[in-house]
């Protein structure tokens, strides 16, 4: 009887120290889950940002050729261009 008692004791405190294993391991798993969400949440605000500032150099770029700079000449006219054959289908679809 003796060495039950033992073994159920022996239960008892392997119970408890999985129990308290499994509790901080919750805590970890519940603080890496918020870490993900916060870093989720940098990164689609690091991803508006390089989309605006990749139109804001686009702009630049254009606004810089049609100042005068020989740089990305081609690619304003081709804009410019592309922009013109847009105006002309808006002005066909309004006059049929």
């Amino acid at each position: 009887m003796n060495g039950l008692t033992e073994i159920i004791d022996s239960l008892e405190i392997k119970f408890s120290k999985l129990s308290q294993k499994l509790d901080s391991l919750e805590k970890t798993n519940q603080e890496l889950r918020n870490e993900l969400l916060k870093s989720s949440t940098i990164i689609g605000k690091q991803s508006e940002e390089i989309s605006t500032l990749k139109n804001q150099y686009e702009t630049l770029k254009t606004a810089n050729s049609l100042l005068g700079s020989d740089e990305n000449k081609r690619e304003t006219k081709l804009k410019i261009n592309s922009l013109i054959r847009e105006i002309d289908y808006c002005i066909a679809q309004l006059s049929d």
